[in-house]
């Protein structure tokens, strides 16, 4: 007897890992398989990956898959695949690599960025992306090759992201999604490139790099010949191109409920804070024309996002600060032993004692406001604080930030769901619904980017008749029950939070002042 066709896989090639997770039909998590990525730093702010190894590498996570699940190529019902987002990815006409990858960590294009902010182009580039403009995108840096490496420009046929790139190695197609092609060069509204739009960015004449926008969640493409002998799959299964990363790992850990005013946040090294909206004339645009607006893979819906450079990155410096005296005394810890304990010092440190801005990235802030210059910096110590006041004061800091994120993006959300590396603390769970005056719910899906491309694909095939329905089964399960904020917390965080945004507003020619000093320092 043939088996069920009952598995779907989700690919998920992000910046430090590369994945292939399995999924039943109805979301359950049978096995998932890595590798660590690789890309390089050069001078410049260059950073770059190798196309072909990243296709080697994912060939070989699926391959691994194979090897964990029994009969996964008589099981299979689809392939869905996202990848990190942003960067550019070109080929030439028989579909070779023309030059390594320029990541979204690349920062080659920063002055050109300055320069369109700076200037008279930047608003109605807002107005056409409801994004802001920022390095890490496709289209800055397209204008900075075309400037810099025209002949790189000439030798290419077609601009990718990474997960595009893995889809025509797929498929055969050439192809971008939704939600990276309006945030690269396009027009949110029509979900789709825009002409006017490339030339406010300055390259009109690449629009011939672009290639077809496809909705993963309404058409598929079957997996080639070629592709299924290297992977071992079967030729001819439906492949779905999911949207952008950030936007799957939304889907996976449940922006998309029927209930409105919901929100997600994802907490790791940096801070994602995303609302989901209905339509194209609900989207929020903020005076600063920060964050970024992506179509969502239901029609009509747009999730609107806002990024803080640093979350826990922010948590980790105040660790390590104390692991630094801890080893000045010989006694050695990790970072884990002290975490371990860090919700119950927190929750016993009064609120409110001290104020922190959570800016602690050396590359300043971009969200709800760009400042290359912002730094962290704590506001009110007095001797009586102590190491819990302080590690209390970053994580009322975050939630600070989350609602400066949220609030340049219309209402606070009613639910949050939070997901990442920190989502797991008590402490912090209560400081930012606290802060939100929202309730909380924690998601528990280890894999929400793979599972939100599977959940994609499910929908596109005809598991499932729409979003709504596949959510019931993949995302409520993994949902904890709604964690209602302390009416009294609330209050207190209601009167504070203007004084965290008036000290933000204040401090900016002050870090301007300091790096001024510090790059005056460098030369001493």
């Amino acid at each position: 007897m043939a088996a069920a066709r009952d598995v779907i896989i989700g690919i998920d090639a992000g910046t430090s890992l590369i994945k292939a997770v399995a999924f039943t039909l109805d979301g359950r998590q049978l096995a998932d398989v890595s590798l660590p990525n690789a890309y390089t730093t050069l001078s410049g702010g260059h950073v770059e990956q190798d196309m072909a190894r990243t296709w080697r590498d994912t060939v070989a996570v699926i391959r691994g898959l194979a090897n964990a699940v029994p009969e996964l190529s008589a099981r299979l019902a689809a392939i869905a695949v996202t990848g990190q987002g942003d960067g550019t990815w070109l080929i030439d006409d028989d579909g070779r690599p023309v030059a390594p990858a320029l990541l979204w960590l690349d920062s080659r294009a920063g002055r050109l960025v300055e320069e369109v902010r700076a200037g008279d182009r930047n608003a109605a580039l807002y107005r056409r992306t409801g994004s802001g403009l920022n390095a890490c995108q496709q289209g800055p840096q397209l204008a900075w090759l075309q400037a810099h490496v025209p002949d790189t420009i000439a030798r290419a046929t077609t601009a990718f992201h990474c997960k595009d790139w893995l889809y025509f190695l797929l498929t055969g197609e050439r192809a971008t999604d939704p939600s990276e092609a309006t945030f690269t060069s396009g027009n949110f509204r029509e979900r789709n490139f825009d002409a006017e739009t490339a030339r406010l960015i300055g390259i009109a004449d690449l629009m011939r790099l672009f290639p077809q926008v496809v909705d993963g969640a309404v058409a598929t493409h079957p997996l080639t010949a070629a592709a299924a002998l290297e992977t071992g799959l079967p030729e001819g299964v439906p492949v779905c191109l999911g949207y952008v990363d950030v936007i799957c790992t939304a889907l996976g850990a449940g922006l998309y409920d029927p209930a409105p005013d919901v929100g997600c946040s994802i907490i790791g090294s940096t801070g994602m804070h995303m609302r989901l909206v209905r339509s194209a004339d609900e989207v929020t645009l903020n005076p600063e024309a920060t964050g970024y607006t992506m179509p969502f893979p239901v029609a009509g819906h747009y999730a609107q996002m806002q990024s803080n450079m640093a979350a826990t990155l922010n948590i980790d410096w105040l660790l390590d600060l104390a692991l630094d005296v801890l080893a000045t005394e010989g006694v050695t810890r990790a970072r884990a032993d002290l975490i371990r304990r860090l919700d119950d010092q927190v929750l016993q440190a009064r609120p409110g004692e001290v104020l922190f801005h959570p800016f602690i990235s050396d590359a300043g802030e971009r969200g709800p406001f760009v400042s290359h210059e912002a730094c962290a910096q704590f506001l009110g110590l007095r001797s009586r604080h102590r190491y819990g006041d302080l590690m209390r004061g970053v994580m009322e800091g975050l939630a600070f930030a989350a609602r400066d994120c949220y609030a340049a993006m219309g209402a606070l959300p009613r639910d949050v769901r939070i997901t990442g590396g920190a989502a797991r603390s008590r402490a912090l769970g209560a400081i930012l619904g606290a802060a939100l005056n929202c309730d909380v719910r924690l998601c528990s899906r280890g894999e929400a980017g793979a599972a939100g491309a599977a959940m994609i694909a499910a929908v596109a095939t005809g598991v499932y008749p729409d979003m709504t329905a596949c959510a019931e089964h993949w995302v409520a399960p993994h949902l904890s029950a709604p964690q209602q904020s302390d009416a009294a917390l609330a209050e207190r965080y209601e009167r504070m939070f203007p004084t965290y945004l008036d000290a933000r507003l204040a401090s900016r020619p002050v870090w301007k002042q300091l790096a001024a000093l510090r790059a005056g320092g460098d030369h001493v």
